[in-house]
């Protein structure tokens, strides 16, 4: 709680390209900044899943691209050592709780490249050539073995209608670990046209560490015309978190049981009726809510009390009129909580430069 991770690139304007690398470094509550390494696996949306190790001793994980092999990889760096101390073969998109473990997934499958990598050169194949050769992948971080835990052949054979994928350009995004470290959810997606993935379908699935019960939990039908924008691992092991717009009243914060048969949702609160990224503090007694930009541009944070449902709005966010805030460039708030629940920090364009800006709450 007292150094911040922060990616730091030579623009905001346009996707990166190529070789274009960005530094990844520290802050400290005062501003002041550390940096530590380079790297050429980054992007507007996502960094480069730069991420401390919660049993590092400070360390910290991050992507980057290997150009003598020509992939994307791991790398584990000491702050202050000026040196990487290991690596791992495979991509990280996110880390267990325990520090144990991470998922992988083919970030060269992703058609949004803001939430990819410009070495990750886009694939042209609509499905992957190999279908049990690709998916969702476990790494252990004690030992660096990479299992493939979830074929593609295996999330096709368990789509709820999967004559919709024939023709369609498929992919993964968005896994996550759940508060225990034993399951994971991501996001299963298809698109006619990857150079244009707008108005994708989209599948989540979820699976324990072994992947022999993946399936879908909630189909399409329930994202259609933006009735969910974003999905997250609850206070519990079985629990999922979504902005859910099913009352037509506005996004909510709305929670259910993945494994409870039929399907059946609760609202923990009303939100402030917009999409949002929402988080769980560490205890699970409060949420973080932000908005992407309304008409006037301006977004929103808010702090709701879980068990009650109270809200409180902690600050709203003006973009400058010319900022670029819509499209894979833009500049979320991505709420952020402090491991005591008493420091958030947030990515605002609100004074003209993309900066991170630390609440004490």
């Amino acid at each position: 709680m007292t150094m911040h991770l922060a990616l730091k690139v030579s623009q905001c304007e346009r996707l990166p390209e190529r070789g274009e690398t960005a530094e990844i470094g520290l802050f400290d509550r005062l501003g002041n900044w550390q940096s530590q390494v380079t790297t050429r696996a980054w992007c507007h949306q996502q960094g480069s899943m730069e991420l401390f190790l919660p049993q590092g001793n400070g360390e910290f994980i991050f992507n980057d691209y290997d150009s003598a092999n020509d992939r994307i990889i791991t790398r584990v760096f000491k702050p202050g050592s000026g040196l990487c101390s290991r690596h791992y073969d495979s991509p990280v998109y996110a880390i267990s709780p325990d520090g144990n473990w991470a998922v992988s997934l083919n970030f060269a499958r992703i058609p949004r490249r803001g939430y990819s990598y410009a070495d990750a050169v886009l694939s042209t194949d609509f499905h992957p050539k190999d279908l049990d050769a690709d998916g969702l992948t476990l790494v252990n971080l004690k030992t660096g073995e990479a299992k493939l835990i979830v074929s593609y052949r295996t999330m096709l054979e368990r789509h709820p209608y999967p004559y919709t994928c024939e023709n369609k350009y498929i992919w993964l995004n968005h896994a996550i670990f759940n508060c225990d470290s034993t399951r994971i959810l991501w996001l299963f997606r298809q698109t006619l046209d990857p150079l244009r993935p707008s108005g994708w379908q989209t599948f989540m699935y979820t699976c324990d560490l072994t992947g022999e019960d993946a399936e879908c939990t909630l189909s399409d039908a329930y994202w259609r015309t933006n009735l969910i924008s974003h999905q997250i691992w609850g206070r519990e092991p079985r629990q999922i978190l979504v902005d859910a717009a099913w009352d037509e009243t506005g996004h909510h914060a709305v929670v259910f049981d993945e494994s409870v048969r039929p399907f059946r949702a609760q609202k923990l609160a009303d939100s402030h009726g917009s999409f949002a990224h929402m988080v769980f503090s560490k205890d699970g007694k409060y949420i973080l809510a932000d908005s992407y930009p309304d008409t006037e541009k301006i977004q929103t944070l808010a702090l709701i009390e879980a068990d009650s449902g109270k809200m409180d709005i902690l600050g709203r966010f003006r973009h400058i009129p010319d900022s670029p805030w819509i499209g894979d460039t833009r500049c979320d708030l991505h709420p952020r909580w402090s491991n005591d629940g008493k420091t958030v920090t947030v990515d605002s364009y609100h004074d003209g430069k993309r900066a991170i800006w630390l609440l004490n709450l």
